[in-house]
This record gives C-alpha cells, sequence and structure tokens, in this order.
C-alpha cells in the first residue's frame, strides 16, 4: 500500500499568521516552492491554513496592498484541509479530489511532516490516474442551485 508519507515531499516550512506577505514570498522563493502552511502563533504548530504565491498575487499585490504589511492571517481562509501520513493514497486522491485543493499537508503524531503537490502526485501516479486527478481539479466547479 503506497501511503502519504511515501508520495510527500518531506519536510514543513511554516509561516506565522502575523508574518508579512513579503517574509512569505521571500521564503518561498528561498525553498523554491510555492505555497507555505500557516501555524498559529498561540498554538505550537496549529495549522491554520495555507497560503500559494497565487493568493500573494492576487489578495494583496492586485488590489495595491503592501506585501510588507499585509499579514498572511489577511489572505488566509476556510478551513486547513490535512491528512495523516499512514493514509493510503486513494484517501489523498480523494480529499485533495473532493475539496478541489492541489496541495495537502501530511501530519503524523499530530505535527506536519510533508505536503504532497501536483507534482508529487505526478511522479508517484500512473498516467491514467494522474489524468483522473486533474479532470476533478480542474474541472469546472459544480453550480450550486
Amino acid at each position: 500500500m503506497t501511503t502519504a508519507k511515501d508520495i510527500m515531499h518531506p519536510g514543513a516550512h511554516w509561516i506565522t499568521k502575523s508574518d508579512t506577505l513579503q517574509h512569505a514570498a521571500q521564503l518561498m522563493r528561498q525553498l523554491n516552492v510555492g505555497a507555505l502552511p500557516v501555524g498559529d502563533e498561540t498554538h505550537d504548530e496549529r495549522l491554520c491554513g495555507i497560503i500559494t504565491d497565487r493568493d500573494i498575487v492576487v489578495k494583496c499585490v492586485a488590489e495595491g496592498r503592501d506585501p510588507a504589511a499585509c499579514k498572511a492571517s489577511d489572505v488566509v481562509e476556510g478551513t486547513p484541509r490535512w491528512i495523516e501520513a499512514d493514509a493510503d493514497i486513494e484517501d489523498v486522491l480523494h480529499e485533495m479530489e473532493s475539496h478541489r485543493i492541489r496541495r495537502l499537508p501530511v501530519i503524523e503524531n499530530k505535527r506536519m511532516v510533508g505536503m504532497i503537490s501536483e507534482a508529487d502526485l505526478a511522479r508517484h501516479l500512473p498516467d491514467n490516474q494522474l489524468a483522473e486527478f486533474a479532470g476533478h481539479i480542474y474541472s469546472p466547479a459544480p453550480v450550486k442551485q
């Protein structure tokens, strides 16, 4: 059985809700990543969400806001999704597909130990499974009535 831990990118570089978006962008450049987990500084490494390079551009820069003054808490929204390290790859795919997310933190013993991205899936999934995943993620969201 292939698990989340088997395919994840190990390691976890956090920022806190009070860190600036400029700091987040600099850290993303340094680490060559497109997303960082955001933690609550009052609860040791409690996952509050994920901030992406797109969040910084769309929710700060495009609105004319100053990334040096804007905090991660200003743009992080929604309930953070995650998966246990020993979860089967099918559970990983279900979580990402059902919530239409492209990056998924991996938790072990209540601590984040890595992240699964589309690139990780591309390296580990057969082409047909990867195509099905992409179809779920990139197809238009169903219209709610």
